[in-house]
């Protein structure tokens, strides 16, 4: 007995974890109590394994040196620095604001109302880069409207949850920070290739709800006429971006010479500026060229723009680290909240708050998640973890798809913080083996870990806007009528169609990976390569000198002239 226990200590070791976690023990303690209490049965039991079991105890003594190797990654700065940027920007009103114009410009369209909750997750999950602030800002904003103008419960609840969980994909997501540092690869490189996925997605997302528009059309109706305030204005607003358009297609050609290939990235910045200024103006000096949907749509849409270029554009074209770029958010999300006059004491404590207790969070996982790795390690669960998953059928493919089916189904009863530090570090070794290209599986891991969110019983999104809904029946002001509370049962049933949604776009990833790799410049095959040399003519009469090259004189040979 005591010989089989050392033999298979890796994976008796990986499901007591399994256990501990289920039973809904703190993570970080789980790992390091599950790290040190192995590690002790391991040194006992060495004797016995056969050479499978390599620890003892001065292995111990390393610990100090791992742990510092985690806390001094700077890499991780990006995670505190995004949470505090999201807080900021959630808790100063931008949502509200987004919601409340979006609402408005697609109000008059089938389903506009989920079409605008779709767009400002996205917009929302590219400014804050966490789930929680994206539910809980637009919970209790949208879902009161939707409800009031007769959209189907399970749908609201579910487009306001699956647009949540947007922040998981879309840069600067905190998921793809962890699971780069994980997989040992570039954030940058990992933003890059996630975000076309996570565009697909969004649009996914959009798709689902106009077919819902088109096939069953009163389960999301349009917003009535007199529930849009701003009016309407549309023709204006696309003259405005015409203008934009122009003037930044001309700053392009005007600056091109001197700034090359950022001369792009120029004339879209005036472009914006002018746009935003001349709706500014109109609006303060009263000028009234352009309605008041379109005024509100750019002095609302614009400053978070700018924010993303400011964070993804300057990581995506070179110019800063995502360390870097999380630290202009968190001061580009400051200067908007201050500039909104919505900047106070209050808000700047809060958020700090909230940032200590996250970044800690996190910072605890990881030192747990050493711990156990020492012994997991120790005892070759490495190498248990690599000859099992090599093993499956199917090569490289067959592999995704068993990975896939573990993370989606422990997603169901465990955070995906617990995912991303417990199976990631075991999955990468296989996965280099396989010759699998670390981007495109931690994007695929990314998109299903997004999942984890949306599924019962233990989907954060769910459990963000059950805190965020109304569980008793209230009054609407608006409409006068009673309106009965969110039942737990259609939040869990709305989120299941944009499960569904997200399997399909797992499997569009799987199966067209240059939708990760795109950025990648072309290897080229040495070997593919040919020289090909001209031959030379002569020229201005020079003969060819004997022995030497066709048209050349050979050195010190007299050369001759017309």
């Amino acid at each position: 007995m005591i010989e089989f226990i050392a033999l298979n200590m890796a994976p008796i070791m990986f499901a007591s974890l399994v256990l501990f976690l289920i039973l809904g023990y703190p993570v970080a303690f789980s790992l390091a109590a599950n790290g040190l209490v192995f590690f002790a049965i391991g040194v006992w039991l060495a004797p016995w394994s056969q050479g499978e079991i390599a620890l003892d105890w001065p292995l111990l003594f390393t610990m100090p040196q791992r742990l510092w190797g985690v806390i001094s990654n700077e890499t991780l700065l990006a995670i505190p620095f995004f949470t505090f940027m999201g807080i900021i920007l959630e808790r100063s009103g931008m949502a509200e604001d987004l919601l409340d114009t979006v609402g408005q410009l697609f109000g008059p369209v089938r389903g506009g109302l989920a079409f605008a909750v779709i767009l400002v997750g996205a917009l929302l999950a590219a400014t804050t880069g966490v789930v929680a602030p994206s539910v809980i800002a637009m919970g209790p904003i949208s879902l009161p409207i939707m409800l009031r103008y007769g959209y189907d419960r399970r749908v609201a609840t579910g487009a306001i949850a699956a647009s949540g969980t947007l922040a998981q994909i879309i840069p600067p997501s905190l998921v793809l920070i962890i699971l780069a540092d994980q997989l040992g690869v570039s954030v940058g490189d990992m933003y890059k290739g996630a975000l076309f996925p996570a565009l697909i997605l969004t649009g996914m997302y959009i798709g689902y709800v106009a077919m819902l528009a088109i096939f069953r059309p009163h389960l999301v109706p349009a917003l009535p006429a007199a529930a849009r305030t701003l009016g309407g204005g549309v023709t204006s607003l696309i003259v405005a971006l015409a203008a934009a358009t122009a003037v930044g297609y001309g700053a392009h050609h005007w600056y091109y010479d001197q700034w090359g290939a950022n001369a792009d990235v120029l004339g879209a910045s005036i472009g914006t500026l002018v746009i935003y200024f001349y709706a500014v103006l109109d609006g303060v000096l009263k000028l009234n060229l352009l309605s008041r949907l379109a005024r509100q749509v750019i002095i609302v849409l614009i400053p978070p723009l700018a924010l993303i270029f400011l964070v993804l554009g300057t990581i995506f074209i070179g110019l800063a680290t995502p360390t870097e770029g999380g630290a202009m958010g968190a001061m580009g999300a400051l200067l908007l909240a201050l500039f909104k006059g919505r900047l106070n004491l209050g808000i700047t404590q809060s958020a700090l708050a909230a940032t200590t207790r996250l970044a800690s969070f996190v910072m605890f996982i990881l030192i747990g998640s050493r711990v156990f790795a020492l012994t997991f390690y120790g005892v070759n669960g490495h190498i248990w973890v690599e000859h099992l998953l090599i093993g499956v059928p199917g090569g490289r493919y067959g592999f995704l798809i068993v990975v896939n089916l573990i993370i989606f189904v422990l997603g169901f009863f465990i955070d995906f913080f617990e995912i991303a530090f417990i199976l990631i570090p075991l999955i990468a070794v296989p996965a280099k083996t396989l010759g699998i290209d670390l981007i495109w599986l931690g994007v695929i891991v990314g998109m299903n870990m997004q999942t984890s969110f949306l599924t019962p019983p233990f989907g954060f999104a769910l459990f963000y806007l059950r805190s965020v809904a109304a569980k008793v029946p209230y009054l609407d002001k608006i409409t006068g009528r009673n309106i009965e509370g969110i039942k737990t049962s259609e939040i869990y049933k709305g989120a299941i169609p944009f499960i569904f949604v997200q399997v399909i776009m797992i499997f569009v990833v799987v199966l067209w990976p240059f939708s990760v790799t795109h950025y990648k410049t072309p290897l080229i095959d040495p070997s593919t390569i040919e020289i090909k040399i001209p031959a030379l003519t002569p020229l201005g009469g020079i003969a060819p000198a004997p022995g030497g090259l066709p048209g050349l004189p050979q050195l010190g040979a007299p050369q001759v002239t017309p």
